[in-house]
């Protein structure tokens, strides 16, 4: 399990299209800090550093990860080198837990530095310690279960362009839409509804603990049923 694990620790290191979703994060996130710390006239500078969109790049990132596999019809060459398909798909999904926290804390720390100055210039209140670290949990702990579920969909879905875009219209589109019509339901969503209890989003959200219990519980269980695909069915 360290082999593989180290493995593809290894290909995420290694892979552009991390480095580049990494950058552009990271350039997003300043850019929205500073025009809302600067631009803001009553800003919250909590909700203004938990900004769910950006935790929600690491779930394409793992949904592109596992996909590849079979687009780019690697898994052969993967499962020969792995046998044991579970462990294969366990590296895979820890893998991007791991880079879900890196990319957190390489976007959320600068952006915290940057838009606490720029409250601080304008006389606004800013988070202090206490704060600063409430926001860093919270960013990490979704970061890292997000980036999993990623793998775990892909795995169950196989193809890239539909797993993507699956994934992009029930964050953006469906689960606000259901939170809307039936919050009871919505709020026990994985992408937008349990995360945004997380993060300390709108009036209805679960609580953090209970939300992150839902994300977990979300997690395993697409981990199971992707298991079961990847163990059961043929890789091609």
């Amino acid at each position: 399990m360290t082999a593989l694990l180290r493995a593809e620790l290894l290909k995420l290191r290694t892979t552009r299209t991390f480095a580049a979703v990494v950058a552009s994060a990271a350039a997003l996130s300043l850019t929205l800090v500073v025009l809302g710390a600067a631009l803001g006239k009553e800003t919250k500078a909590h909700a203004l550093f938990t900004n769910s969109a950006i935790t929600y790049i690491i779930v394409i990132l793992g949904a592109i990860a596992m996909t590849g596999e079979w687009r780019h019809r690697t898994i052969t060459g993967s499962v020969l080198a792995a046998p044991n398909r579970v462990r294969l798909l366990a590296a895979k999904a820890i893998s991007y837990s791991v880079a879900g926290i890196a990319l957190s804390i390489i976007v959320t720390v600068p952006t915290i530095i940057v838009g606490e100055l720029v409250l601080s210039g304008r006389g606004l209140a800013t988070l202090g310690a206490g704060g600063i670290a409430d926001v860093l949990w919270r960013n990490l702990a979704v970061a890292a279960l997000l980036g999993p579920l990623g793998v775990c969909v892909g795995a169950l879905v196989r193809n890239q362009i539909v797993t993507v875009v699956g994934l992009v219209i029930m964050a953006a589109a469906i689960e606000p839409a259901v939170f809307q019509a039936v919050p009871e339901v919505g709020r026990l969503l994985p992408l937008a509804g349990a995360p945004g209890g997380v993060l300390g989003g709108t009036h209805g959200d679960l609580s953090p603990a209970p939300a992150l219990a839902v994300m977990v519980a979300w997690t395993l269980t697409i981990f199971a049923a992707a298991a079961w695909r990847l163990r059961s069915r043929d890789l091609v």
